[in-house]
């Protein structure tokens, strides 16, 4: 994957100190993303917590997330974009970029 490769970059050039597969990167971040949300005392409903799953999945095989790729599955099975703006509000843009910059940074 195209992801790993970028992996092996960092690693080679000493940007990480541990060769591992991206997506094992990304799902650290994520859960201590999670674990620093819940501490701010900013929790998560269980259906928001699917769709952050499904966001920090598509970043590590894309790294990266836009708007537009909530018409790609699996999120327009589960409503799209209109289903995550109903979920997370007007902070929606601001979370995916928040979730671009700490997963896949």
């Amino acid at each position: 994957m195209l992801t790993d490769i970028i992996s092996l970059i960092r690693f080679a050039i000493g940007e990480s100190g541990v060769l591992e597969p991206f997506a094992e990167t990304v799902n650290e971040r994520f859960h201590r993303w999670l674990a620093e949300q819940e501490k701010a005392d900013h929790r998560f409903t269980p259906e928001q917590v699917d769709w952050l799953i499904m966001i920090k999945d598509h970043i590590a095989t894309s790294l990266g997330i836009e708007m537009e790729d909530f018409e790609l599955a699996p999120f327009y099975e589960k409503g799209g974009a209109v289903k995550a703006y109903q979920l997370f509000g007007p902070e929606l843009n601001n979370l995916l970029a928040e979730l671009n910059e700490v997963l896949a940074a």
